[in-house]
């Protein structure tokens, strides 16, 4: 069976943008693939962190793991720093990989903004340690966002120069894996902008921990424009959203994407659907939609945090089940490059 591996930081107030992007089509995924999903603190550190929230909101991503549907037993839940590997195999692929090639990486400019100069060397080499998050498994697919995939090409790059360099046909190429609509979920306050836990305003997201009453709150007060709601005919040939037309009514498209993951839906069908309506009517419905997908997820995540030694057997046993995967390879990898095993 192929082999998944994805990880989400453990940086506090999960969003509608973590579960669409991400952790739903995780538990997908369960039926076809041998999973391993991990919380990935040692990504966490690039940018400085508080040590009691920092264990606090890596419990919170296993609990958001669990309570969407991961089945611990079937699939594999461990945090990063608990698997000596990542951390070694980054090493090895530090040895392996080109300045020239993380010079291209547009999300460290991204990040670390005007200064540049100040921020860690870990988060501009960062890259090279999701590599080796995903080749320390030996893992064949991924999934993953638009913004994530220049990652995964770097991860397909080194695989090809270790094998090439050493003359072993050693590490698979990896495939990305991207599924259904919205896999890019915007602000709810501005539709060019991501959703983000950072933004200062807690309605430009709806948390996976929001009851009801502030999910219906943030989405009656989400930014619209004055028209109605688009219909087909602002899909091209190919039956996707026209660029022009979505960069011209973001916070439009952005709401119907959401509509449309929500309910496993496609973006024609919701326009269709809705198109010519009112936003006001058409915000009822998403609310409806939203409360009924989002507020189990919400109640469990909730149960699971007031229970912190349940939650710290699942990443125990699973950091233990990983570590029996990947310390084979990496101890094969030592073969390889030359070291010496007395």
């Amino acid at each position: 069976m192929s082999r998944v591996f994805s990880g989400v930081q453990p940086t506090g107030n999960l969003h509608l943008g973590n579960y669409l992007g991400a952790i739903r089509n995780f538990v997908g995924l369960q039926a076809d693939f041998e999973c391993i999903y991990c919380v990935v603190d040692l990504h966490a550190v690039t940018v400085r962190q508080d040590p009691v929230e920092l264990r606090a909101q890596t419990r919170e991503v296993a609990a958001a793991f669990l309570a969407a549907g991961i089945d611990p037993k079937t699939s594999i839940i461990f945090n990063q720093s608990q698997v000596g590997a990542h951390a070694e195999l980054t090493w090895i692929f530090n040895c392996v990989a080109r300045l020239g090639w993380l010079n291209r990486m547009t999300q460290f400019k991204e990040k670390a903004g005007k200064n540049r100069e100040k921020a860690s060397i870990g988060l501009y080499t960062y890259p090279i340690l999701m590599a080796a998050d995903i080749l320390a498994y030996k893992s064949t697919h991924v999934p993953v966002g638009e913004d994530q995939k220049q990652h995964l090409e770097l991860t397909r790059d080194i695989a090809q120069k270790f094998n090439k360099d050493f003359g072993a046909d050693f590490f698979p190429i990896v495939e990305p894996l991207i599924q259904g609509p919205a896999t890019r979920v915007m602000s709810l306050r501005d539709g060019t902008n991501k959703m983000s836990k950072s933004d200062p305003s807690d309605y430009s997201r709806i948390n996976l921990t929001d009851g009801p009453d502030a999910i219906a709150l943030k989405i009656r007060k989400a930014r619209t424009d004055p028209e109605p709601l688009p219909g087909p005919d602002v899909l091209d040939a190919n039956g996707n959203i026209d660029r022009e037309q979505e960069k011209a009514r973001p916070e439009a498209f952005n709401l119907l994407s959401i509509y449309a993951a929500l309910t496993h839906g496609h973006i024609a069908d919701v326009l269709g659907e809705f198109g010519g309506a009112q936003f006001s009517d058409f915000k009822k419905r998403l609310t409806e939609v939203a409360v009924e997908s989002l507020g189990p997820i919400g109640t469990e995540m909730q149960r699971l945090m007031d229970a912190p030694d349940y939650v710290d057997g699942v990443l125990r046993d699973g950091a233990e089940r990983a570590r029996a995967i990947a310390d084979p390879i990496l101890r094969d990898v030592h073969d390889i490059v030359g070291f010496l095993r007395p």
